[in-house]
C-alpha cells in the first residue's frame, strides 16, 4: 500500500482540487491520502474537517503553523503504507508519476526514490532563474558533504520505504526538511535513485512561499549534519556506536578472542549498528537482531548484499512465535555483547537464551566489568549494573550453561574510564580519547597469551550441556 502525505497551509483555493486529483489517481496498488493542516487561517482547516474519514482520507490539524518539516513529520508517524510518498498541495507535482517513482522500489533496486525535475523527460513549467540556481547550488552544496551524486535535492517527490521515515526524527521545522533527510539517507547508506518528473510550477502571486531565508537555512542544515557524528547527537548509545565503529582494529581483536567458539549459525543480540558484525560475516548464516528502529535500518543499508546476513529484531524474553521462528534457523550459537547489562532482568534472559539454545550450543557474552567503575558514562549509557567475575560466572552456570572460559579483557581502558565516568563525570567518552586508544592497542596483545588480573569487561564463553 502507498501512504501519500499532503502538508496544508492556507490552500483555500486549491486544497479540494489537489484532494480530487490524488484520489482520482490510477495506481497498481491500495493508497491512503493522509492530509496534515499546518495551522491554516483561510479557511482551509474547515474544509478539511468535512473531507476528513471521507474516501479513505485522514486529516490531522496541527494546532498552530510551525512548518512543512513539522506537518511531514506527523504525516510520517501515522503512514500505514509499505511505501510513503509526499506531495504537496500546490499541484506542482503531477500524482500521475506516483508510478513511475514507485517502480525502483517495487523491483526492490532502491530504498529511496527521488523524483527530479533536472533530469529531463518531464514537463515542466519555465519560471524563475535565480530560484533554479539556488536549487542547484543547494543540490550541488548537499552532494559535496553526502558524496551523493543527485540533480535535485530540493524536490518534493521523495518516495521512501516506510521503515526509512518512521526510523528517523525530523528535528527540521519548515523547508530545511529536504536537505536533512538527504544527509540522513545518505548516512545510513540506502539505496537512492531519481527518475525524471514534470513539474508544474507556481508563482509567489498564485501562492508560492519558499524564500530566500529559507535557502540560508537549508545551507545550515547540510552543514550541520555533515559534521555530525550520529543522526541524533544527544543520543549517546548512537554517539558512542558511531565512535566505536571507527576502532575496527579493536573490533576485529576483540572478535578474535572468541571466534574459535563460533558456530556456523550465528544469532547476535543487540548488533546496534553493524560494528560487531561485520566481524561475523562470512558464516553460514548470521542473523543480526536490534530492537532500536534507527539501528535496524543501518544493518539492513550495511548488509543488504551479504545473502548470508539476515536482519531481523527480537525481544527477550522471546514470544512462542519468535522463538520457534529462530529454533527453524538452526542457531547454534548466541552472541550478546555488551547488550546484558542494558536489561533489568539478566537472570531470566539468560534462561531464555539457554532454552532457545540445541544441545551443544554456545554462548558468548562480553559485559562491562568492575563494580567499581559504575558512573555517569554507564548512567548515561543506561546500564544496569557492570558485572563482577564471580558475580557473572554465578548467573551463567545457574542458567543451566557449562562455562568454557570467563575472562578479563582491556586492562588499558579502565583508567581512561574511570576518570571520565567517576571524576569527570561525562555523559560520553571524548572522540579524542577514543581516538589515542588505538595507540594503547599494541598493549592487549599481552592479554591474548597472558589474561589480566581485571579489565574494562568480562569475556564469558559458555555451552549448553549435552
Amino acid at each position: 500500500m502507498l501512504s501519500i502525505l499532503m502538508p496544508v497551509y492556507n490552500e483555500i483555493e486549491r486544497v479540494e482540487r489537489a484532494i480530487a486529483e490524488v484520489l482520482d489517481t490510477p495506481l497498481p496498488t491500495e493508497f491512503e491520502l493522509i492530509v496534515v493542516d499546518d495551522g491554516s487561517t483561510d479557511g482551509t482547516r474547515e474544509i478539511l474537517r468535512e473531507i476528513d474519514g471521507k474516501d479513505g482520507v485522514r486529516v490531522f490539524l496541527q494546532p498552530v503553523n510551525q512548518g512543512k518539516g513539522a506537518a511531514v513529520s506527523v504525516g510520517f508517524r501515522h503512514a500505514l503504507g509499505d511505501v510513503v510518498v509526499v506531495q504537496d498541495a500546490d499541484l506542482e507535482y503531477d500524482p500521475n508519476e506516483y508510478a513511475k517513482l514507485m517502480a525502483p522500489i517495487v523491483d526492490g533496486h532502491a530504498d529511496v526514490v527521488y523524483g527530479s525535475r533536472f533530469l529531463g523527460g518531464g514537463t515542466r513549467r519555465v519560471l524563475y532563474f535565480w530560484h533554479t540556481v539556488g536549487n542547484r547550488m543547494l543540490t550541488l552544496a548537499s552532494n559535496m558533504f553526502t558524496n551523493l551524486n543527485l540533480t535535485d535535492m530540493e524536490t518534493c517527490y521523495k518516495m521512501f520505504r516506510r521503515e526509512v521515515v518512521q526510523s528517523m526524527t525530523i528535528e527540521s521545522r519548515r523547508f530545511g526538511i529536504e536537505p536533512e533527510i538527504t544527509a540522513k539517507v545518505a548516512r545510513r547508506g540506502y539505496r537512492i535513485y531519481e527518475v525524471p518528473i514534470s513539474y508544474y510550477g507556481r508563482t509567489y502571486d498564485e501562492g508560492k512561499k519558499i524564500g530566500l531565508k529559507d535557502a540560508f537555512s537549508a545551507l545550515w542544515t547540510i552543514v550541520k549534519h555533515s559534521v555530525r557524528e550520529a543522526e541524533d547527537p544527544k543520543n549517546v548509545g548512537h554517539v558512542t556506536l558511531a565512535r566505536m565503529g571507527k576502532l575496527e582494529s579493536y573490533n576485529r581483536w576483540l572478535a578474535d578472542r572468541f571466534r574459535a567458539a563460533l558456530g556456523p549459525r550465528v544469532l547476535e543480540i543487540g548488533a546496534g549498528i553493524g560494528n560487531m558484525t561485520r566481524q561475523l560475516v562470512g558464516r553460514e548464516l548470521v542473523v543480526a537482531s536490534d530492537l532500536d528502529p534507527v539501528a535496524l535500518e543501518y544493518l539492513r543499508g550495511a548488509f543488504r548484499d551479504e545473502p548470508g546476513v539476515r536482519v531481523a529484531s527480537y525481544r527477550f524474553p522471546l514470544d512462542a512465535p519468535e522463538r520457534e521462528e529462530i529454533r527453524g534457523l538452526r542457531v547454534d550459537t548466541l552472541v550478546c555483547l555488551n547488550v546484558l547489562e542494558h536489561i533489568e532482568d539478566d537472570v531470566a534472559t539468560l534462561a531464555d537464551f539457554q532454552a532457545l539454545l540445541p544441545a551443544g550450543g554456545t554462548l558468548i557474552l562480553i559485559v562491562p566489568a568492575l563494580a567499581k567503575l559504575y558512573g555517569t558514562l554507564d548512567e548515561h549509557l543506561r546500564h544496569f549494573r557492570r558485572y563482577e567475575k564471580a558475580e557473572l560466572e554465578e548467573k551463567v552456570r545457574a542458567a543451566g550453561f557449562t562455562i568454557e572460559d570467563c575472562r578479563f579483557l582491556n586492562k588499558p581502558g579502565i583508567l581512561g574510564w574511570y576518570v571520565n565516568g567517576k571524576i569527570l563525570r561525562r555523559r560520553v567518552l571524548p572522540s579524542g580519547q577514543l581516538a589515542a586508544f588505538r595507540l594503547l592497542q599494541p598493549l592487549l596483545k599481552r592479554e591474548e597469551t597472558n589474561p589480566p588480573s581485571s579489565g574494562m569487561s568480562l569475556l564469558a564463553i559458555a555451552r549448553k550441556p549435552r
